[in-house]
């Protein structure tokens, strides 16, 4: 109870704080104002930070306490390129930009937690030391992979090493603060690829002058949809998605080139080596024998994001204790999106989780929608959250 109640302390200005980084939303590594708005908070509440990493606008903050190893928080920061058309009073003041992903309720959350801690730990000693992660660039940044690099895990820059991680992601589709996650891979591998296939030009009315790079380009993306129904296992998960297709200049001329690029993910690493294998096989092999030639480039992007037995079990006894079985429901499957949370799991035990965003007459806009906000009264289930898996995580200590 002492903890639910400084959560509500909080409340007003966490929304405020919210809806403040809502409308000023900052893209992959420009987050400068939201790291501002961040440090800001972290300094009215007396926790000490180190500023300026994972390309300048990540932020570490650390909180002592009696274990020698920490338990550690992770937010993302960034919005997306998307123009917001909810029409809140809070809506995006910035054009072609939004936090359509939520990110701006994620790092309320982390404010709150970080208020919330060093509230309890004014008054005494925290069990575990925390250390808090503001992440840039989840977006497609991998901002994940560089707080790695740049020691968030490892005690080298604050705090004391990390034993294990904790990560949130507002969810549409649950019901308003319900927690939800499952052990295992969690969200999918997030690759791309790049396939570019020349051909001969010809005027459109004579088509025997010249090889057809659209017409391979058509047979090329037909063929690798393929790969998912008679390639791979049945209950295994995978996608491929063609997305973008280029070519032409004129409606009466075959062009000599066409460019294809599109997404695949897998949740196997086993899956993953074969998508790429085979996505550049079969873009050779088609484009061929349509007497034309393809080139293809695959680029790894997230890994799988995999949550520890062990942290998943923590996180179901800590919460479950505090929200009630009902509210800390099993997550069935997992999703094929990516999540760059995937890079501090392969380094540390860790366990990413959903928060329910959903009321009941009102379900929420689905993530990356232009409508999409972040449902401010599921931020009290989120701080609380946070705070008592910080306190309360005993394995392994």
């Amino acid at each position: 109870m002492e903890i639910r109640s400084l959560v509500a302390a909080e409340l007003d200005a966490l929304k405020a704080f919210r809806r403040d980084l809502h409308q000023h939303p900052e893209i992959c590594y420009e987050e400068v104002r939201t790291a501002e708005r961040i440090r800001c908070a972290l300094s009215d509440a007396g926790v000490p930070f180190v500023a300026g990493l994972a390309g300048g606008t990540g932020t570490l903050a650390a909180i002592d306490g009696a274990a020698s190893r920490a338990i550690a928080l992770r937010t993302d920061i960034d919005a997306l390129p998307i123009h917001e058309v909810s029409g809140r009073p809070w809506c995006s003041k910035i054009p072609s930009r939004m936090h359509a992903c939520g990110h701006d309720g994620h790092t309320a959350i982390m404010i709150g937690a970080a208020r919330v801690l060093a509230k309890v730990a004014a008054t005494r000693e925290l069990p575990n030391p925390v250390t808090m992660l503001f992440q840039p660039a989840e977006e497609g940044g991998a901002g994940g992979k560089r707080r790695v690099e740049d020691g968030a895990l490892d005690g080298s820059k604050i705090g004391k090493p990390v034993r294990r991680i904790y990560g949130l992601h507002g969810w549409p589709g649950l019901p308003r603060g319900t927690l939800s996650t499952k052990k295992g891979a969690l969200f999918a591998s997030s690759d791309r690829f790049e396939i570019t296939i020349h051909g001969h030009a010809a005027h459109a009315a004579w088509p025997h002058h010249g090889h057809d790079p659209v017409l391979a380009a058509a047979s090329v993306v037909v063929a690798l949809g393929q790969i998912l129904s008679r390639e791979i296992d049945p209950l295994d998960a995978a996608v491929v998605s063609t997305t973008m297709m280029h070519g032409g200049t004129a409606s009466n001329q075959i062009p000599d080139r066409v460019d294809v690029a599109g997404t695949a993910r897998a949740l196997r690493h086993a899956t993953q080596d074969h998508l790429e294998h085979r996505i550049g096989e079969i873009a050779e092999s088609v484009a061929r024998a349509h007497r034309c030639s393809a080139s293809a480039v695959y680029h790894r992007g997230y890994p799988v994001t995999y949550n520890e037995d062990g942290s998943v079990d923590e996180f179901e006894r800590i919460t479950r204790a505090a929200f009630g079985r009902a509210h800390v429901v099993p997550m069935e499957v997992p999703v094929m999106g990516g999540e760059d949370f995937a890079y501090y799991a392969q380094k540390v035990p860790s366990c990413f989780y959903l928060l329910g965003l959903d009321e009941p007459e009102f379900p929420s806009a689905k993530l990356h929608h232009p409508t999409f906000d972040f449902n401010d009264e599921a931020i009290a289930s989120g701080v609380e959250a946070m705070v008592r898996l910080a306190l309360e995580d005993s394995r392994n200590a």
